[in-house]
């Protein structure tokens, strides 16, 4: 290890620049956010540099490099496109025992700016020695990709707590434990959604109390695992045991934690079905034995996917939990397949409706759903195919009015077939649409047909 990595306190610290272009800019920019008093030097000072650099905080010199800048300075930036400028400043610093850095030239630096994933008063830092920057952003991206924004607030209400863990518990080696069953309990969450006083009772809780579990109802989306949402993947990540269901499509479930125990509670044609309240006591057993369980639900768990009756259970219960929306299989598959769910003019308002059928029928308020300019989508439909599109004809809806059938929406597989009110039905059967599917009635359809 060439680089020790050290977070370098600059508030209200003399910084000297020089360089006063684009490069200069980037650099002042992020030093103006650790609080640093600049003193720019250049022969020519951009606009963008001196609108940033109010003259009665910092300074600004439109003069050459001179060594004489260089005292009383605890760290030294040289950002010209001059390299025997760079040099200059790099000796002069360095035989004055000041850090420097010089961009692009990590043969010139002492110090070089790592990618910064900032997340007050949380700071992690990822540095190459100045060889790869476009490595070092790509890995900060990553872990951008997986840091939740909150985590500031659990690192304020740590600080906030530390006193008062230390008075209680005396042994450094006692306090590093309890913090940790804290990072690891319903606390955490609690922290990072500001509820302060309820993580008190995991920071603060008697080592001999058992510690109850927590329940993430996350929505899963239509398939494709690139529509997850970033908190969703944190916590597919946290996560020990995965309930999923049968819309949860294979590739998502590889993005879950590779140790955590996988259970299917979803149902499947000529299987024996999970029941509801088979799943409610599941989720409330296993958080009681203390893990961190994840209901993942295809598309949103909230339209169609039983959370609110899920929820209901942990409340009784005292179960900490929290819900994760998910893009619903409407929006994610009409997207895919090109369809917008409303248009200016051709659909004013869409509904979201189960079509699954109830003893062979599919009993729904028809006359409400037979508006002309209205998209209806139907969740759960194929079954009851030719008894939704007898309906709609019946009840006023013209026959002519375009349908699409979106087979496996977002996924490699995924087909869309499309007809109208009249033919739907036997282009289904001839084609053999594969479920999971999405009806879509609505002049949208064929909204880019000219």
């Amino acid at each position: 290890m060439r680089y020790l990595p050290l977070h370098f306190d600059l508030q209200g610290r003399d910084v000297l620049v020089v360089g006063g272009g684009e490069i200069a800019r980037r650099k002042i920019e992020l030093l103006l956010r650790s609080g640093a008093h600049i003193t720019v030097v250049a022969p020519e000072i951009s606009d963008p540099v001196a609108t940033i650099l109010p003259e009665n905080v910092h300074s600004q010199h439109a003069s050459a490099y001179d060594p004489e800048f260089l005292p009383g300075k605890c760290l030294v930036v040289a950002a010209t496109d001059d390299g025997a400028v760079n040099e200059a400043v790099s000796r002069d610093a360095k035989s004055l025992g000041i850090p420097v850095n010089v961009v692009d030239s990590p043969e010139l630096c002492t110090v070089t700016f790592p990618a910064i994933i900032d997340r007050e008063p949380l700071v992690i830092s990822v540095g190459s020695a100045g060889l790869a920057p476009v490595l070092t952003r790509f890995v900060r991206e990553l872990i951008e990709r997986t840091l939740p924004e909150r985590i500031s607030l659990l690192a304020e209400y740590l600080g906030s707590r530390r006193r008062d863990l230390k008075n209680s518990l005396t042994d450094i080696e006692s306090r590093r434990r309890r913090t940790e069953a804290f990072m690891e309990s319903p606390g955490a969450e609690l922290a990072m959604s500001g509820e302060r006083e309820k993580a008190d009772a995991y920071l603060f809780a008697d080592d001999s109390c058992s510690i109850a579990g927590e329940v993430y109802l996350v929505g899963a989306g239509p398939g494709d695992p690139d529509l997850l949402t970033l908190r969703a993947l944190q916590l597919m990540q946290k996560a020990n045991i995965v309930l999923y269901d049968n819309l949860v499509s294979p590739q998502v479930l590889d993005r879950v934690r590779r140790d955590a125990t996988l259970e299917f509670v979803g149902k499947r044609s000529g299987y024996k079905s999970t029941s509801q309240e088979d799943i409610n006591d599941l989720l409330v057993r296993l958080a009681r034995e203390g893990n961190r369980v994840l209901r993942l639900k295809g598309g949103d768990p909230f339209i169609f996917g039983r959370g609110g009756e899920e929820i209901t259970a942990l409340i009784e219960q005292n179960i900490p939990f929290q819900v994760v929306p998910g893009i619903t299989a409407a929006s994610g598959c009409a997207a895919y397949a090109g369809i917008p769910l409303t248009h200016r003019e051709l659909s004013q308002s869409v509904r979201f409706v189960t079509g699954h059928p109830k003893n062979g029928q599919v009993d729904l308020a028809w006359k409400e759903l037979s508006h002309a300019n209205e998209t209806v989508v139907f969740y759960m439909g194929l079954g009851g195919l030719a008894s939704i599109c007898q309906q709609l004809v019946a009840h006023g809806r013209n026959s002519g009015t375009p349908v699409a059938i979106i087979s496996k929406g977002t996924t490699p597989e995924q087909q869309v077939l499309k007809g109208t009110l009249e033919t739907i039905t036997g282009l289904a059967a001839r084609t053999q649409v594969q479920t999971p599917t999405l009806i879509i009635v609505g002049e949208v359809v064929d909204f880019n047909r000219s």
